[in-house]
């Protein structure tokens, strides 16, 4: 049986960001460093795949750190935290280490930066997100106000307009970001802004590469966790510029499926990338499949080269 064409656009930068390849390196360096186990507070990364091989080192994932014995060793996720959590890490006499993204920690000392300045900040972001909830955490209740969607910050109602800031979660979507902050810029002339953007370099060149992409491919698969914020975004980016035949795929299932399903046309473009917190191994597999089923042509899509790395904490170097 003759085997179908395919043209694999393979989309660089994809996969891990350098706070991800930190963070999952602070895990592994710990665990070396004091021993099993080592606990985490929620997922280090959201892939199940990166979690999977951590806990095979001997990390525990845990909700919350009363769910991890007291005096024991525990690294907080690479979203960051509320205040409160080392805080109590520190009643329980934890030995905590911070694997938070050092573009998220910038987003927490602005944070800190506007509430002792007396602002109100607006932060743009999802609700219920870990990212989220640690930002909100830095400062004290009510000193920072949510804003998910254009239509939030066309309406909300700000008593004094004269002290106002806004921030921003790091892995939206780069263009719908960029319209609210242009709405609350007009709604609020005296609104404070970060010195930079606040969304990551690795959120931006991701997205780059699929809009850069979309013009030259039928179909874009993102590889991803359901929970992963840039990934979802990914998706969203791909279908905004007009791949409406764009999906998200979480493991071989999704694969399964969406090979399974497709009739494909006699020659076909499929784009193929992978959200920050997805690891490589995953990239290769997929190829490995397509390839068993298709004449796979493939062809490295560069937009960005990308050379940040971020250092290990002092007391894992």
């Amino acid at each position: 049986m003759v085997k179908q064409n395919i043209n694999l656009y393979l989309a660089s930068p994809r996969g891990f960001c350098a706070g991800v390849d930190r963070a999952v390196k602070i895990v592994e360096q710990a665990i070396k460093k004091y021993g099993s186990p080592i606990y985490v507070r929620h997922e280090i990364v959201h892939n199940k795949d990166v979690v999977k091989s951590l806990e095979s080192l001997g990390a525990i994932f845990v909700d919350e750190i009363t769910d991890a014995p007291e005096n024991s060793t525990i690294i907080f996720s690479a979203h960051g935290v509320p205040k409160s959590v080392f805080v109590n890490a520190k009643k329980r006499k934890m030995l905590s280490i911070d694997a938070t993204c050092p573009l998220v920690t910038k987003v927490h000392n602005e944070t800190i930066k506007h509430f002792n300045s007396s602002r109100k900040i607006l932060l743009i972001g999802h609700k219920n997100h870990p990212e989220v909830i640690g930002t909100m955490g830095q400062v004290p209740d009510g000193n920072v106000i949510l804003i998910e969607s254009l239509n939030e910050a066309k309406n909300i109602y700000i008593e004094d307009t004269n002290n106002l800031a806004y921030a921003t979660q790091t892995t939206l979507s780069v263009d719908d970001t960029k319209e609210i902050i242009e709405v609350l810029k007009q709604r609020f002339p005296d609104i404070k802004g970060p010195s930079t953007e606040d969304i990551c370099y690795a959120t931006t060149n991701r997205q780059l590469a699929v809009k850069s992409m979309a013009d030259m491919c039928d179909y874009i698969l993102v590889i991803g966790a359901q929970n992963s914020s840039n990934s979802q975004r990914l998706v969203e980016v791909a279908k905004k510029n007009g791949v409406s035949n764009s999906y998200l795929i979480s493991d071989e299932d999704d694969l399964n499926i969406f090979l399974n399903n497709f009739n494909f046309t006699d020659s076909i473009n499929i784009g193929l990338t992978a959200g920050a917190s997805a690891p490589e191994t995953l990239v290769q597999i997929l190829i490995s499949k397509l390839k068993r089923k298709f004449e796979v042509n493939l062809i490295n899509h560069e937009v960005v080269k990308e050379d940040i790395i971020f250092n290990l904490p002092k007391s894992l170097r």
